[in-house]
């Protein structure tokens, strides 16, 4: 276990009040990424359209992109998704895969022309949902642990909570039923493991000492359900052909669930026998709530007669309130040898019924700024070129309780975000060309650089921690590829497109520095269909 974040989890747990807090950086982080998604045109130029406008989509990157419409249009989207994980830890592989439809686009705008002799030509008006992430997804691994184990971060949350092993003892005795959730001096970790027997305490003449157990093998397997959408409300304006405004007001919809199962053979040395044990320990979570921001863009034409285009919009950081729900529930069983005979033993413990239900916290979020550049250049009526540059520093999001306050809890936690967390770069590239009037084709790729710093970790502080799902994963770059077809009659239009990304990520069960990461890598296959009417 590290030791940085330990002294700030101690700082911070030693001024809180009473109550108890959970929220974590790798809570947040799938709430503030995105994914290449929208009508099929949009994603298969890469989302590079930014300058280039004209697609209903750039409601959400650039607001000004929509003032370059000159008639209405209506258009809605579905797709296909399939998300093959893969996880190789100790040289063995595992694979799991999740599919399913969705429906992501639906929006219109309404294109109202003042004047071809006046500087202000048209102001537009728009409404676009999309479905800015999918989080349905499955993970496995599986692989020999080589002495590492979770029963030893158990031992090491209880030894640093200050507990004596008289107190332990009593917190975990049958006596004192469910009351060791009560008690804001442990975390729900170290309860757990110890009223299952996968964290022990002996007393000698320097202290007490807590010890946890050998691992052998372990699993561990996972599934992510919902996503986050956005509906997108936009006002836009045509100066004179050259210069177009736009301002987009976004509201933000979170549904976030996962459940998790981590499993371990265990062994240990008595002096006498061996002792071997196994648990299984599960972990559901949930996410859901509300946000809000505003996007402002402007797109210019340097030369009044060239077919290039310059780009820049900024988004303000989306507040979000949210609400967390959890429980646990962990099963151990272990067999000892004593006098030749076994005697086995199956102890369960759960905080649904330990804490009376799922713990439920309220909080918020606000996400980073964004900054977006770009450029688009058209050949003639034949090819389109886009290009975009943005960036946002995640290191720069915050957390509040539910009443709005940056607590102590929350200044620890915003301190670990600023540690972990760093600059996003992203580079989008698109292009479109007709091969005939009412055919398209079309490429796009996307390049985003890691959001976590290379040794990013999860510490669950060894106070009033009631989250007990300890495992976390540093995603790396993400690399995105996309292909796409149109096809336009007079009013109506179809546009398929087929996106590609893929994403490596360090994978841990738990923080200890002996565990090595379990690579992981995710390749996401989505194709898209947007049918729409311009009139």
């Amino acid at each position: 276990m590290k030791g940085n974040k330990l002294f700030l989890a101690i700082g911070g747990a030693l001024l809180l009040s009473a109550g108890l807090y959970a929220q974590t950086v790798y809570d947040i982080t799938p709430i503030m990424t995105n994914e290449l998604n929208g009508t099929a045109r949009f994603a298969g130029m890469g989302g590079a359209m930014g300058a280039l406008g004209g697609d209903i989509t750039t409601i959400g990157t650039n607001p000004a992109g929509i003032g370059i419409y000159r008639s209405n249009d209506v258009s809605v989207s579905m797709s296909y998704n399939d998300v093959q994980s893969k996880g190789t830890f100790n040289g063995m592989t595992t694979k799991d895969s999740r599919s399913r439809l969705s429906f992501d686009q639906i929006g219109f705008v309404y294109s109202n022309k003042i004047g071809n002799n006046t500087s202000l030509r048209f102001v537009n008006f728009g409404f676009n949902y999309r479905k800015l992430n999918n989080f349905n997804k499955r993970f496995a691994m599986q692989g020999n642990m080589e002495g590492a184990s979770q029963t030893r971060y158990m031992a090491y949350q209880m030894a640093q909570s200050g507990a004596t092993f008289d107190s332990f003892m009593d917190m975990i005795s049958l006596q004192e039923e469910y009351k060791a959730y009560e008690n804001e001096a442990f975390g729900w970790l170290s309860v757990m493991g110890g009223r299952t027997g996968l964290v022990d305490a002996v007393s000698d003449a320097d202290g007490d000492y807590f010890y946890g157990w050998n691992g052998d093998c372990a699993s561990y397997r996972s599934e992510t359900k919902g996503g986050v959408n956005v509906y997108d409300f936009n006002v836009s304006f045509n100066i004179e052909d050259r210069f177009y405004f736009g301002l987009t007001v976004g509201a933000y919809d979170v549904d976030y669930s996962r459940y998790s199962v981590y499993g371990e053979d265990l062994y240990r040395t008595s002096g006498v026998d061996d002792l071997y044990a196994s648990y299984s320990f599960e972990n559901w979570y949930k996410t859901d709530g509300s946000g809000v921001d505003v996007k402002l863009g402007f797109i210019v034409r340097p030369f009044e007669y060239s077919p290039l285009r310059l780009g820049f919009a900024v988004h303000t950081p989306t507040w979000y309130s949210l609400t967390e729900s959890y429980s646990a529930r962990l099963r151990s069983k272990y067999d000892m040898l004593n006098g030749g005979t076994i005697e086995c033993y199956e102890p369960e413990t759960d905080s649904y019924n330990g804490w009376g239900g799922n713990v439920v916290n309220d909080y918020e979020l606000t996400t980073p700024w964004k900054f977006n550049l770009s450029a688009g250049y058209t050949i003639g009526t034949s090819v389109a070129l886009g290009a975009e540059y943005e960036y946002a520093d995640y290191s720069s999001a915050k957390l509040k309780n539910g009443d709005g306050y940056e607590d102590s809890y929350m200044v620890t936690q915003n301190s670990f975000i600023k540690e972990d967390l760093k600059g996003v770069h992203t580079l989008r590239l698109g292009m479109e060309a007709k091969l005939v009037p009412e055919f398209s084709i079309r490429a796009g790729y996307n390049y985003s650089s890691a959001m976590y710093n290379k040794n990013a970790y999860k510490e669950l502080s060894p106070y009033n921690t009631t989250r007990t799902d300890t495992q976390y994963a540093n995603g790396l770059a993400t690399n995105t590829f996309s292909v796409g077809l149109g096809y336009r009659l007079s009013n109506f239009y179809a546009d398929m497109a087929y996106v590609y990304s893929t994403q490596k990520s360090d994978f841990y069960s738990f923080d200890d520095e002996s565990l090595p990461a379990t690579r992981m890598k995710d390749d996401k296959s989505r194709v898209l269909l947007t049918l729409g009417i311009r009139f």
